[in-house]
């Protein structure tokens, strides 16, 4: 009988494992190789901006950048990424609060006198997968 659970509980664990999901991430159009870019990736429209659910950093190589989340539950998705220049671990923005770093989201997003909305950058994650950000 604890075979039997045991290679339940096994196969179980392993249809779950089979759920998830690798999603990588590429950046191009980045202005020039110095600093790193910062990825962070949002599940939910009431964290998006706010409250990170994964994030990952990649150098910069050609003006170019991946990262790949892994094991990710298929799910909606959006991503907001910034070209960390100064390597200081945030956003640096001007005496107005406008960003003076580049940035840019999933979909190639965009916000009107402010950041793009989640409803314009959320995607749908349901295998392995591949963005592309451009900015």
């Amino acid at each position: 009988m604890t075979k039997i659970i045991t290679i339940t509980m096994l196969f179980i664990c392993s249809l779950m494992a089979a759920q998830n999901a690798k999603l990588t991430v590429s950046v191009s159009g980045l202005k020039n190789n110095t600093g790193t870019v910062k990825v962070g990736l949002y599940n939910s429209e009431g964290t998006f901006l706010k409250t990170i659910y994964k994030s990952l950093s990649s150098e910069i190589k050609n003006n170019q950048a991946a990262v790949t989340f892994e094991n990710l539950p298929a799910g909606e998705y959006a991503i907001s990424t910034y070209h960390d220049e100064n390597n200081n671990g945030k956003l640096d923005k001007n005496m107005m609060g406008i960003p003076s770093e580049d940035y840019a989201a999933s979909n190639n997003a965009k916000g009107f006198m402010g950041p793009p909305s989640y409803k314009d950058a959320k995607f749908s994650v349901s295998k392995d997968s591949k963005i592309e950000i451009k900015y």
